[in-house]
């Protein structure tokens, strides 16, 4: 089965590689989708494939990369887009 998940995790995860981190777990588990940092100091994400795969994602935002505090993660379905590669945008 294929999903599309939204992420936002919140804690200290800007400035500390998260997008890029994010970007490479992601190109690992073959995810497609986005990562960006928002205003409000959390991250926000885009990620769709394999269920399987998602749920391993999940478990890896809601640790991060080394460096990372993540307080939490709100995790809803969004609709399939589709996408090609997993990018970050600024």
């Amino acid at each position: 089965m294929y999903q599309h998940l939204i992420f936002r995790v919140y804690g200290r995860v800007q400035g500390v590689f998260y997008r890029q981190s994010t970007k490479s777990k992601a190109d690992e588990l073959k995810l497609a989708g986005l990562v960006r940092n928002e205003p409000d100091g959390s991250v926000y994400i885009e990620a769709e494939g394999t269920t399987p795969s998602l749920i391993l994602f999940r478990e890896w935002c809601e640790q991060g990369p080394l460096l990372a505090s993540v307080s939490h993660i709100e995790v809803s379905e969004g609709q399939w887009q589709n996408a090609k590669e997993f990018v970050i945008q600024p």
